[in-house]
């Protein structure tokens, strides 16, 4: 059962929302970040990432920074850039690239759901990294960016989404990367219910993307859960922002790897080393994007090559079987010395959507080797939950990734 609850969301005053809506913290440096909003004041980045609001050099772990984030928050409240809901809705949010559109429900899902196994995870959390988010969540009394959430279809729930959809809607944008973004509120205690009961028949929720976020906002809600004691349990901070989408819309890219020398190998060494494992074939000057499964592009010094794992190298096995798994237990630690690909300074992570010309760029540009990976599909994702697995690290790349900005909780 998952207890999926409306909420007031504090939103965009409607002309404003192209101009406040984000792409996640979290995929831009700080320097990045300060480019963006110094080139757009409005964007909710200033939230998100308040370093880029005081001077060059600042701590982006300050309590200046987690306390700025608030001040900017409320004052944005106060001058109406913000407004927020009277009752408590559900909202529609559909993303729409290259023809393909996805369609989810922002809603609040139950930290006590993610505590005891209904919201499942398929990848680790660090510890620093929550810590950021808890000390911005705690700080702000708000969850600012939503949790990514999927589950397996339902057709009633999409029959509702659908008749909601051909209504007015509340925003209707296209941001610069050239997503279009739409969002409807959903405040007929009818529909409100029927969703509600929907979910509580869901036996269980997977986070596609945001593992960190989610962590960090259980955690904020334990801590203020512990500290009060008249808690009945309905209270705000026992829930988190998400955005809930059937399994069957979503599409995962393949998340490339760059490893940025030879391990002292030359490249033709290189190549020999896995020659018993994989079937390498010369492609040239490419670029090459791997067509199946147990297929890898390999690229360095201006030239592909197309790997295929050899039967003996895979697997039935949830997590053995992964491509991502098969490339680091067979290349990356055997050849290239890539132990923990999580905290080893070598390697690199570049998401398919961002172009061959990326993954070979960053080659380049330290006479590394570059891998360009078959995408990790939803079936094995729910999968490896299912049973209570762990994907690597950087396994998938969901795209259109959801803006911050166009729904805040606060508690």
């Amino acid at each position: 059962m998952s207890i999926i609850r409306p909420f007031r969301a504090i939103r965009p005053k409607k002309e404003l929302a192209s101009s406040i809506a984000a792409l996640p913290y979290d995929v831009y440096s700080s320097a990045e970040a300060r480019e963006i909003v110094r080139d757009n004041p409005l964007s909710f980045l200033k939230i998100d990432r308040a370093e880029t609001l005081l001077p060059e050099g600042t701590d982006m772990y300050s309590p200046q920074v987690y306390e700025t984030a608030r001040d900017t928050l409320d004052g944005m409240i106060r001058d109406g850039s913000f407004i927020r809901d009277s009752a408590d809705c559900y909202y529609i949010y559909a993303l729409t690239m290259g023809g393909r559109t996805q369609t989810g429900l922002a809603a609040c899902a139950s930290i006590d759901d993610y505590t005891n196994g209904v919201i499942l995870q398929h990848e680790k959390t660090l510890e620093a990294k929550e810590q950021d988010r808890i000390r911005h969540i705690d700080t702000c009394s708000a969850q600012t960016g939503p949790i990514f959430l999927t589950h397996r279809p339902d057709a009633g729930l999409h029959q509702i989404t659908e008749r909601i959809k051909t209504r007015d809607s509340l925003y209707d944008f296209t941001s610069p990367d050239g997503v279009r973004h739409q969002v409807w509120k959903i405040d007929d205690p009818g529909d409100i219910g029927k969703i509600a009961r929907i979910y509580a028949g869901i036996s269980h929720l997977y986070i596609a993307d945001g593992h960190h976020r989610a962590a960090s906002a259980v955690k904020v809600g334990l801590s203020r859960r512990a500290a009060d004691p008249d808690y009945s349990g309905a209270e705000e901070y026992n829930f988190f922002l998400c955005v809930l989408f059937p399994s069957d819309e979503l599409k995962i890219y393949g998340y490339d790897r760059v490893v940025k020398d030879k391990n002292g190998y030359t490249f033709s060494t290189f190549l020999d080393k896995i020659k018993d494992g994989f079937e390498i074939t010369r492609i040239g000057a490419g670029p090459y994007r791997p067509e199946a499964k147990g297929v890898f592009g390999i690229y360095s010094d201006g030239v592909w090559y197309r790997a295929q794992a050899r039967p003996a190298l895979l697997s039935e096995d949830p997590v053995g079987g992964l491509d991502v798994s098969v490339l680091q237990d067979h290349i990356l630690a055997p050849v290239l010395g890539i132990s923990d690909p999580k905290a080893d300074p070598r390697i690199r992570f570049v998401g398919e959507i961002k172009g061959a010309e990326a993954l070979e760029r960053t080659a380049d540009s330290s006479g590394g080797i570059a891998f360009s990976m078959y995408p990790t599909s939803m079936e094995e994702l729910l999968r490896i939950a299912d049973s209570g697995r762990l994907m690597p690290p950087k396994s998938t790349w969901f795209e259109p990734k959801l803006r911050s900005g166009l729904f805040i909780h606060r508690f």
